[in-house]
């Protein structure tokens, strides 16, 4: 059963990585480009993506383009025979003060030997790094909304277990 947790590790892996994080423009720094990195790593699979799309630059409330992700237009790639698709455009919030971006709704497929199952997270937490614009997730955890009977009821995500990298 190792390729079902493996799946769903990488659902929860791209949950995680798509609440974000990015670089904003100052004075004395470069100019951001309205794009987010994201990777993880879960239960020996990663999912890494570069150069998504968004729709402002942090701390302004952004979303964050699906299309840019999932291939064939985005770069969206997983390790251990695992292919990914994130089903919305995750809306991001920052609160600088706090230190903290929270992602309202991440929906993603993860399907591996045929197999798909679907899982949505709500109110995702991601902890910013320093005075970065690189974002840590906190511990979360995704129900699966559709998918075969050999999909876990959910998924949880281990604090640190991903990255978003606003740029």
């Amino acid at each position: 059963m190792r390729q079902f947790s493996t799946l769903s590790c990488v659902t929860a892996l791209i949950i995680a990585a798509t609440a974000g994080a990015a670089t904003t423009a100052t004075a004395f720094g470069p100019t951001a480009t309205q794009q987010v990195d994201g990777v993880i790593v879960v239960a020996g699979s990663t999912c890494t993506w570069a150069n998504a799309r968004t729709s402002a630059n942090p701390p302004t409330a952004l979303s964050i383009d699906r299309t840019s992700i999932n291939k064939p237009g985005g770069s969206l790639s997983c390790t251990g025979g695992v292919t990914a698709a994130l089903n919305n455009n995750p809306n991001v919030t920052f609160d600088d003060t706090a230190g903290y971006a929270k992602a309202d709704v991440i929906d993603i497929t993860g399907t591996q030997l045929g197999i798909s199952c679907r899982y949505k997270a709500t109110n995702v937490l991601w902890d910013r790094d320093g005075t970065t614009r690189k974002y840590v997730n906190q511990a979360f955890t995704a129900t699966k909304t559709s998918g075969s009977f050999l999909c876990p009821g959910s998924v949880t995500t281990a604090a640190g277990g991903s990255s978003l990298l606003f740029r």
